[in-house]
């Protein structure tokens, strides 16, 4: 009888994640096949024979697609690279190293993440033109580094024994040895997750690249999607397959990542 009721509770969350999961992947599947039609409407009517990938190839042709994508995968990439460094070594100061106001810095290092990215919009828009690096790719990048990635990283590695730093140093390691070669393979997983993090934020930025890189050659893809837009008829089955194929790259990402992503997270609140 125990093993009857324990059977009907594994079919019952079988069914219960089976529906879960439909329902999260019902929205992409509908952008995909909306993405196969002529549609001048939002809903979709079924027709296989009508249904084709020519508006993939109009994407391609006539909308330089690749050139956004190029300016979206560096932009992304280089913010994962910066976001990931700097943070790091920021959380490795506020973690295992002792100076006056640490613990008050950091604090207020954190509050900054009250403050809405539209507060600080104008004054670092100024800032970057005085600077003359608008509709540079560092413009698009640069503002992406932020507290979180510092708390994320600190958090984990208050969880790293200090005996092992001690043992470095012991054997001749100096502060850049021990953090290239001791800290970061030991924090790597919650770097796979900041990367994540990082990457999707980026990617799907629209407001900071619209105000700070107006000029169409640097615009990214998220930007370039309201080009597809028409003002008056829309092509939505060309809206979606533009908006599939931005969809794809953070999508595919994280799949490779999850596992990564979730330990990574997950270890970051053992130590608070």
């Amino acid at each position: 009888m125990e093993k009857k009721r324990v059977r009907a509770s594994y079919v019952i969350w079988g069914v219960v994640l089976l529906l879960s999961a439909m329902a999260a992947l019902y929205p992409f599947i509908y952008m995909f096949l909306l993405s196969l039609t002529q549609s001048k409407d939002i809903y979709l009517h079924l027709n296989l024979s009508e249904m084709n990938f020519i508006n993939y190839g109009r994407v391609f042709r006539n909308f330089n697609f690749l050139m956004f994508m190029r300016n979206s995968v560096i932009v992304s990439g280089s913010a994962c690279v910066l976001n990931c460094l700097i943070s790091s070594m920021a959380a490795y100061a506020f973690a295992k190293k002792r100076f006056p106001l640490r613990n008050f810095l950091f604090g207020v290092y954190l509050a900054t993440l009250m403050i809405p990215g539209q507060v600080t919009l104008i004054p670092v828009f100024t800032i970057m033109k005085r600077l003359n690096m608008l509709n540079t790719y560092p413009v698009l990048f640069l503002p992406v580094i932020n507290a979180f990635g510092v708390f994320l990283i600190r958090q984990f590695m208050l969880g790293l024994p200090d005996e092992l730093l001690e043992a470095a140093r012991i054997d001749g390691s100096g502060e850049v040895q021990t953090f290239v070669w001791v800290v970061l393979p030991l924090i790597r997983i919650v770097l796979v997750s900041l990367t994540v993090f990082t990457f999707i934020t980026t990617w799907n930025d629209f407001i900071w690249p619209l105000v700070a890189a107006p000029d169409t050659t640097m615009q990214t893809l998220t930007l370039a999607l309201s080009v597809l837009k028409g003002n008056y008829l829309s092509n939505y089955g060309l809206i979606m397959a533009g908006s599939t194929l931005t969809f794809l790259p953070p999508f595919i990402l994280y799949i490779f990542l999850q596992r990564q992503f979730v330990e990574g997270i997950a270890l970051s609140g053992i130590k608070a």
